[in-house]
């Protein structure tokens, strides 16, 4: 009852550095794909504002997020859409009274009033106690059938569809469980296209890109797969760039409404910190070098105008390389690719409309038409890759618990972990970047 309701729209906010930067006297060297005028990740860095192709590009998305919010609103409620977004637009609702006034919600109820609710739906006594099963749990019972006695038998099946989920940020090497590794994921598909008993596989993307090259690695092993078994892409939150890249070679894409994807473009930043070393603390450099590149790519001084061209052709040539792949994945012409490529971001339902995903939907969706691909009808998943033993992770959990006691951790600390874990993932960036200029978080 004493709850407060949040609905006001959408907003996106982009932070920027470049006063900060010129501050530090630490120049940005910027290289991006030629007509790459959307691909907005290094903006940030050599701006005050948002560009009018990025601001372009922003409102298309959010409004179209937003629309399709209002939509699926609209039909759930049966409130029109234009009465939700006046009542976004006036901030109307705030309090709990509000929300059951506006038809948000059925009544105002505390949670053991809920619980009383549940018993009485399922013909329970007040002083029995509600049983609950966790979803995870719930998704592994296997299949069951009723017999002619009304009796329910398991079994569990043969034929499998291997689910495999990329999430994160796509570098080299092993990765991390919030990271995609392309080690990891090359090995994982790998093992489903070789296991006969996969009949076919899902990949869950849920990625806002990252190293090119890696993404290339992991596209390759993606391809291979499609060539021998049918291949179906379902996008999470954000698929986008390397993230949309390694989904390019499936058989079918599902996104949903307000998947954020696309973002095909790729750029590399080399920043000049020789006035920040010198001015600021007190620190110069030089060398002896064998060759003219042979200090190429350091930081200590500015890119000569042959080191930058060097740059711009391995950029360009990256995402040449980007737009022939997803036209050769979803059947399309290089030039629509770079039409509605450029590192622009579109959402799932736009991305819908001009081809780059081919139904909307969710996971269930994706492994249906997996199944329905690969003509079979009874199976069981196989979700890759595999995972640290549950055993082994709860004991270095509890070990890093004592640790974090020891040193005084406390809660407050978390979102300075997640920080570090941020920039290590950042100090791990190697080479041409294919990702999205921000992070995501959908709420």
């Amino acid at each position: 009852p004493e709850g407060a309701m949040d609905f006001r729209g959408l907003n996106a906010e982009v932070t920027f550095f470049k006063q900060m930067l010129d501050k530090l006297e630490i120049e940005p060297q910027i290289i991006r794909g030629s007509n790459n005028k959307f691909k907005s990740a290094v903006e940030p860095f050599i701006m005050d504002e948002m560009s009018q192709a990025s601001r372009l590009q922003t409102e298309t998305w959010l409004n179209s997020m937003w629309g399709s919010i209002l939509t699926e609103m609209e039909e759930s409620m049966e409130i029109p859409d234009d009465t939700l977004d006046q009542l976004a637009e006036n901030f109307t609702l705030r309090y709990a009274e509000d929300a059951v006034d506006a038809g948000f919600a059925n009544g105002e109820k505390y949670e053991d009033e809920v619980f009383e609710i549940l018993k009485e739906k399922v013909g329970m006594e007040d002083d029995e106690k509600l049983n609950f099963v966790t979803l995870p749990k719930y998704f592994k019972a296997p299949a069951s059938t009723k017999d002619n006695d009304g009796e329910f038998t398991f079994s569990y099946k043969k034929d499998k569809i291997a689910v495999v989920y990329a999430s994160g940020a796509i570098g080299l090497g092993e990765g991390q469980d919030d990271a995609i590794g392309s080690d990891t994921y090359v090995k994982a598909i790998k093992s489903a296209r070789e296991d006969s008993t996969v009949k076919a596989i899902v990949l869950r993307v849920n990625s806002p890109g990252g190293v090119a090259l890696a993404g290339d690695m992991i596209w390759r092993e993606v391809d291979l797969a499609s060539e021998a078994k049918p291949v179906v892409v379902s996008m999470g939150d954000v698929a986008a760039s390397a993230g949309y890249y390694i989904s390019a070679p499936a058989d079918k894409i599902f996104a949903s409404p307000n998947t954020i994807t696309g973002s095909i473009g790729v750029f590399g930043i080399v920043p000049n910190m020789k006035g920040f070393f010198n001015d600021k603390i007190g620190m110069t450099f030089d060398n002896v070098e064998t060759n003219d590149f042979a200090d190429f790519g350091g930081v200590t001084r500015p890119l000569t105008d042959g080191e930058m061209r060097i740059l711009q052709k391995s950029v360009d040539r990256t995402y040449a390389d980007f737009l022939g792949k997803v036209s050769a994945g979803r059947d399309l012409s290089v030039e629509l690719v770079d039409s509605i490529g450029q590192g622009r971001v579109w959402t799932g339902t736009d991305a819908l409309e001009i081809g780059l995903v081919d139904e909307l939907g969710g996971l269930q969706d994706a492994i249906e038409e997996a199944a329905r691909l690969a003509e079979i009808e009874d199976y069981t998943l196989r979700n890759l890759p595999k995972r640290e033993d549950p055993f082994e992770k709860l004991l270095k959990d509890l070990n890093m618990a004592m640790v974090r006691n020891a040193i005084g951790f406390n809660a407050e600390d978390a979102e300075l972990i997640k920080q570090y874990k941020k920039i290590q993932e950042i100090k791990g960036l190697q080479g041409i970047q294919a990702r999205l200029p921000y992070e995501f978080t959908v709420e």
